[in-house]
């Protein structure tokens, strides 16, 4: 009887600090959580034309200018650089682009904005940005919006055209299928 005591004991307790050494500990939800927006824009679609994953950082009373400053590579939203995947050939802004996965990179400055796919992929930020592995670079139409847009935001319009749009500003490249 005391052996099979001992015995339910030691199982009791494995059981009890083995739950602790197991239990899944998942980290916080990220203030600038990850989105995707496609083309065709209908979840129903699944013969997409292009996809952008990138995360979405919010103002919190800071200014656009000081989240993505005047003339400097930005990496288009928050954390890993954006990621743009065209599954078909397309002209992005005016310039042949082969179907694959890119990094999406922008300048923002006080007129059109500069629009870099790269060939760096897997990358935090844009700390490690190198030019030589651009593979266009193209304008991005600025227009001005009334109502502020509290968080970095992408999508397609019924055009394919990308438009990125933050604080007051919102930045259009077309796209289309070559």
């Amino acid at each position: 009887m005391k052996k099979s005591m001992l015995t339910i004991a030691i199982f009791a307790i494995a059981i009890i600090t083995s739950t602790n050494t197991f239990a899944q500990k998942f980290p916080k939800l990220d203030v600038s959580p990850m989105d995707a927006a496609a083309f065709p824009t209908n979840w129903r679609n699944s013969d997409k034309v292009v996809k952008v994953v990138y995360s979405r950082p919010s103002l919190k009373g800071r200014s656009l200018a000081k989240l993505a400053p005047n003339d400097k590579v930005w990496r288009t939203g928050a954390n890993e650089s954006a990621v743009i995947t065209f599954y078909k050939d397309v002209i992005f802004g005016g310039k042949k682009v082969k179907k694959g996965t890119y990094s999406l990179y922008t300048i923002p400055t006080e007129g059109d904005w500069t629009i870099i796919l790269s060939n760096q992929l897997n990358y935090w930020g844009s700390y490690f940005y190198k030019q030589d592995q651009d593979v266009v670079r193209v304008n991005g139409a600025v227009s001005k919006v009334e109502d502020s847009i509290e968080a970095f935001s992408m999508m397609f319009d019924k055009n394919m055209t990308l438009k990125m749009g933050w604080e007051h500003t919102v930045v259009s490249v077309p796209i289309t299928v070559k």
